[in-house]
């Protein structure tokens, strides 16, 4: 399994209208063939010391292998989120991890 999670940083003072254009588009890129697994969402209601709670939404995509991530990485709808959606965020964090 290859595993593909983004942790996204929204700019401050987003409008309800940028929110849900984030949301939708997020949401969108799910229909990519080579997911295995996938789910957008905001920080949980946990609260520890080593939990970190700063970003704004995380997005969870799992694949069958690092080809598949290949394909989503290089597919129109995650382009397009890309470009439509980039100057909605600060900042982005990624954690790639792959089974032992």
């Amino acid at each position: 399994m290859f595993v593909h999670v983004v942790n996204f940083y929204l700019k401050a003072g987003l409008s309800a209208a940028d929110i849900k254009k984030f949301e939708d588009s997020a949401n969108s890129l799910g229909a990519i063939e080579t997911l295995v697994l996938y789910n957008v969402g905001k920080p949980a209601s946990t609260d520890r010391p080593v939990i970190d709670r700063s970003y704004s939404y995380c997005e969870l995509a799992i694949f069958n292998d690092l080809e598949g991530h290949d394909v989503y990485q290089k597919h129109p709808l995650h382009l397009a989120f890309i470009e439509n959606c980039k100057h909605l965020w600060e900042k982005v964090v990624i954690f790639d991890s792959e089974t032992i």
